[in-house]
């Protein structure tokens, strides 16, 4: 499978998933371009007991309002498509200028919250900038990156848990419903 792409966000990002699923790139560089070749390890254990899914009855939404607040368009219509999935009602935002505006006038259940946002206010400045008017705004974070201090600062601030992407609907299903249940 190709995908063209620029920038190097998305590189880190794919960097990120690489080393957390124990794999390895090759990059090759000639006149025409790049091409990065990504190598994951398999494996042939049987699935354990722990390693089976939560049955998604678990953590089901029930027609919650969440915000997905993130720079990238895939990023929030994935978001917004498993939030859909799972019984919530997904809305969505590009920047942190954008939630800030938008909660003027609405309000949520909880916002799924992008650290990393450019141009723009990072994720932790957005919070601080919500919570001045919402102290209570329940919201789960979603990165890309590990997590990092400004991950841990903003949780000191009320946000919730830090969830890493690649989102799962069973990492994102079950990070709302507990910050939901708080």
């Amino acid at each position: 499978m190709a995908f063209k792409f620029s920038g190097s966000l998305v590189m880190a990002v794919v960097w990120n998933v690489v080393q957390d699923l124990k794999g390895y790139l090759d990059v090759i560089s000639d006149k025409n371009g790049t091409t990065v070749e990504l190598y994951f390890p398999i494996t042939r254990d049987e699935l354990s007991d722990k390693d089976l899914s939560i049955p998604i009855k678990d953590y089901k939404g029930n027609g919650e309002t969440i915000l997905v607040v993130d720079d990238v368009e895939s990023q929030r219509e994935i978001s917004c498509y498993m939030l859909n999935k799972l019984g919530y009602k997904a809305k969505a935002v590009s920047s942190g200028e954008e939630v800030v505006e938008y909660l003027k006038e609405h309000t949520v259940d909880l916002i799924l919250l992008d650290m990393i946002m450019a141009p723009g206010i990072s994720g932790r400045e957005t919070y601080k900038r919500i919570i001045k008017k919402h102290p209570n705004q329940k919201a789960v974070i979603a990165s890309g990156f590990a997590e990092t201090d400004d991950v841990k600062e903003t949780q000191k601030l009320g946000a919730g848990q830090y969830i890493k992407k690649p989102l799962t609907l069973e990492k994102l299903g079950i990070a709302v419903r507990d910050e939901l249940k708080k």
